[in-house]
C-alpha cells in the first residue's frame, strides 16, 4: 500500500488496527510506530500525523480496547436474564477478553495510569466499573439482590474477575481451566450477594 491510499483518513485506523494486532501477537516490545508506518508503506511523517509518538499510539490502543471491552460488559448485563445469568456472562466476557488479549489488558491498564493519558481513555477506563456499579443497583432495586451498598459491592465483583482474568493470563490457574474458576468464582459471589 502507499501513502495515497490513506488521503481519505484511514491512516490512524489502519495503523491502530496494526498496533493492535503486532502487541496482540508479541506483546508491547514488538510495538514500532516507525515499523507500523513501513509495513504500511507510508512515511514516519505520515503516521506522527496521527500518533505524535508511541505513547499516543497505545493510549488509542488502550482506548480501543476499552471500547471494546466496555460493549461487550454492556452486552452481557443489558440483556434479559435474571441477574445471576447477566453476572456470569460479563464475568466470561471480561475474563475471556483477557484470555484473548492479554498483551492488549496490560497495554490497558498500565497507559490508563500514565501521566499524559488523555481524557478519552480516562473516561473509557472508569466506565467499566460504573457499569458494574449500575448494573449492582438495578438489581438492588428490582428486588434481584438485597440491598446494600452498590458501591463496595461491585468493587468486589470487579475484583474477583479481575482476579481470575490475571491468574489465567498468568498461567496460575494449575491446569484448571478458567471458565471452571470463574463459575466457582462467579457462584461465590452470587452466594455473597444473597441473590434471588
Amino acid at each position: 500500500m502507499t501513502e495515497r491510499s490513506y488521503h481519505h483518513g484511514n491512516l490512524r485506523e489502519a495503523l491502530l488496527l496494526r498496533a493492535w494486532n503486532a502487541i496482540d501477537a508479541g506483546g508491547v516490545d514488538a510495538l514500532s510506530l516507525r515499523q507500523l508506518a513501513r509495513d504500511l508503506g507510508v512515511s514516519h511523517g505520515a503516521s506522527a500525523r496521527h500518533f505524535s509518538d508511541r505513547t499516543a499510539l497505545l493510549d488509542a490502543v488502550a482506548v480501543a480496547g476499552f471500547t471494546r471491552l466496555n460493549d461487550e460488559l454492556a452486552a452481557a448485563v443489558e440483556q434479559s436474564a435474571p441477574f445471576g445469568e447477566r453476572l456470569r456472562a460479563a464475568g466470561f466476557a471480561y475474563i475471556g477478553f483477557a484470555v484473548e488479549h492479554p498483551a492488549i489488558l496490560e497495554v490497558m491498564y498500565k497507559a490508563k495510569h500514565h501521566l499524559g493519558a488523555s481524557e478519552e481513555l480516562r473516561e473509557r477506563s472508569r466506565a467499566s466499573m460504573a457499569m458494574v456499579v449500575a448494573f449492582v443497583a438495578a438489581a438492588q432495586t428490582a428486588g434481584e439482590i438485597p440491598v446494600g451498598d452498590a458501591e463496595r459491592r461491585a468493587l468486589v465483583i470487579f475484583a474477583s474477575v479481575h482476579g481470575v482474568a490475571a491468574l489465567a493470563t498468568a498461567d496460575l490457574l494449575d491446569g484448571v481451566p478458567w471458565e471452571d474458576a470463574a463459575e466457582a468464582t462467579i457462584g461465590a459471589i452470587l452466594g455473597s450477594l444473597g441473590a434471588a
